[in-house]
Order: structure tokens, then C-alpha cells, then sequence
């Protein structure tokens, strides 16, 4: 088994690829792996380059230290530096061309992520989260939409998925209360798909991407895209795109290689049970 490890941007994402996970590790610990415009084109440069990588075939968001994500530095908020730096014109462009192309680059990824949530994230750290299309949290994990705790809104979009996810009342509760909310509550109410003992997040996470990673490539992507658009289309909508989708996969090797490996499984169980 070939592992490949490398670091950009002065180590402050960490980047792993084996058996097809991409695995990807914030690793900025003093600032709690915040999202300053260092860790932001970082993270951002790692994930716009995924789609061209075909060895890829899943992503696994992770951090270092004991927070997930804090969101904002406060510190830049209080003096107004970094993402904060001038006036509302060049703080907007400031979000909108460097914050965003995490969104962006999240949403428009081929291939399935799963963030491995092991302490707070926080803020835009919680959007973060929510962008990944699976959550495991871990005990330590703590979630909470804070923003107007700083007289803000989410800037990165968090509104969006956040409603999505949880609905629209839970999502007034959770951003207008700025409450937070522990990873039991996260899981109860679908924030996160699932609550893994601290020790064992790391080793979950990665044997959850290494099962999704081992299908076919092709119809791997695809499965995800018809998921996603399927969330937000009509009926008919989702059954031409499935209908197109299918018969891609069908008429294609990929398809019929997989088959053929089914069978020979099948044959090899049934010759082994009948010695």
C-alpha cells in the first residue's frame, strides 16, 4: 500500500493520501486552526486541486491540536487585521475572493468529504464542518453558529447549508440563540451523522473514507452529484438525471468489471462453504 504525505504552505495543512483518501489536516494549534487568510489559502489551494487528482476518490477533513476549527481570529477582529484589514469594500472582496473559495471549492467537489469533528468548532468553524458531506464528532466536539455573540452573521455561507441540514426553526434557534451545542445534541439533531468516543474518531474516520474510497471512481462521483442535486430538484428532475446517470454507468467498463468481481466473490464464498 502506497502512502504519500507532503505539507503546504508552511505545514499549515497537512496533506495525506492513501488508499484513496485525501486526508487533510488543519494544523495552525496557538490559534485554534483558525481561518486567517494564511490557513484560508492554504486550505482553499488543497481542496480547488482535488478534482484534477483521479487517484482521489475521497476527502477526510481533520485537525491537530484540540480544536477543530475556531472560526475568526478574534484577535484580527480587535485590532482589524488580516481577513479584517480596511474598509467594508476590501473586507467584502477580502471574504468574497479568499473565504469563499473554501465554500466554493467544497461544493463543488467531485468526491464525497467527511470532516472528523474533534473539538469545537466554532463559528466558521462549524460552517466548515457543515460544508463536508459527512460529520463524525467526537466527544470533545462542540458546535455552535456564535456569530452574533460578535455582533456578526456567518460570512462564509453557513446560512445555507445550516438550513439544509437541520431545518429552517432549528437553524433560527441555533444561529439566533448562538447557542452550543455538544456532539450528543449535534448527532440528535442531524448537525452530525455520528458520535465516535474521542479515541477512536481518528481510526472511524478513516475506515469510513476507505470504504467510500473503494468504489468505483466514476460512479462514485456521480452518486454524489445525484444525491446533492436530487436534495434540491423536482421529482422528474432527478429521475432524467438518473436515468442519464444510469445509463452512463451501465453501457460503461466500469460497470461491467465490477460485476464481473461480484460474481467471482459470490462463486469463491459458495466453493468455501460448501468444503
Amino acid at each position: 500500500m502506497e502512502t504519500t504525505q507532503s505539507a503546504s504552505a508552511d505545514t499549515l495543512v497537512l496533506q495525506s493520501l492513501d488508499s484513496g483518501v485525501l486526508t487533510l489536516t488543519l494544523n495552525a494549534q496557538e490559534s485554534g486552526n483558525a481561518l486567517d487568510v494564511a490557513m484560508t489559502d492554504a486550505l482553499a489551494d488543497a481542496l480547488e486541486s482535488v478534482n484534477g487528482m483521479s487517484e482521489v476518490h475521497c476527502v477526510l477533513l481533520c485537525s491537530s491540536g484540540k480544536h477543530f476549527c475556531t472560526g475568526g481570529n478574534v484577535r484580527d477582529m480587535q485590532k482589524g487585521t488580516d481577513l479584517m484589514d480596511g474598509g467594508v469594500e476590501q473586507v467584502r472582496e477580502r471574504l468574497r475572493t479568499r473565504l469563499h473559495r473554501i465554500t466554493r471549492a467544497l461544493h463543488d467537489l467531485e468526491v464525497p468529504s467527511i470532516a472528523a469533528v474533534n473539538g469545537p468548532a466554532i463559528g466558521a468553524g462549524c460552517d466548515l464542518a457543515l460544508m463536508c458531506d459527512m460529520r463524525l464528532a467526537g466527544t470533545r466536539a462542540v458546535f455552535a453558529e456564535s456569530f452574533l455573540r460578535l455582533g456578526l452573521v456567518s460570512g462564509i455561507g453557513g446560512a445555507w447549508y445550516l438550513t439544509r441540514i437541520v431545518g429552517l426553526a432549528k437553524a433560527m434557534e441555533l444561529t439566533l440563540s448562538s447557542e452550543f451545542i455538544d456532539a450528543k445534541t449535534a448527532v440528535e439533531i442531524g448537525l452530525a451523522s455520528r458520535l465516535v468516543p474521542d479515541y477512536q474518531l481518528e481510526q472511524e474516520a478513516r475506515d469510513l473514507a476507505r470504504r467510500v474510497a473503494a468504489n468505483t471512481p466514476r460512479a462514485l462521483r456521480m452518486a454524489k452529484r445525484l444525491v446533492k442535486e436530487s436534495a434540491g430538484s423536482s421529482l422528474s428532475a432527478a429521475l432524467e438525471m438518473a436515468a442519464s446517470m444510469q445509463a452512463i454507468l451501465l453501457c460503461g467498463g466500469e460497470h461491467k468489471e465490477a460485476v464481473t468481481r461480484f460474481i467471482e466473490r459470490n462463486e469463491a464464498e459458495k466453493a468455501a462453504q460448501a468444503r
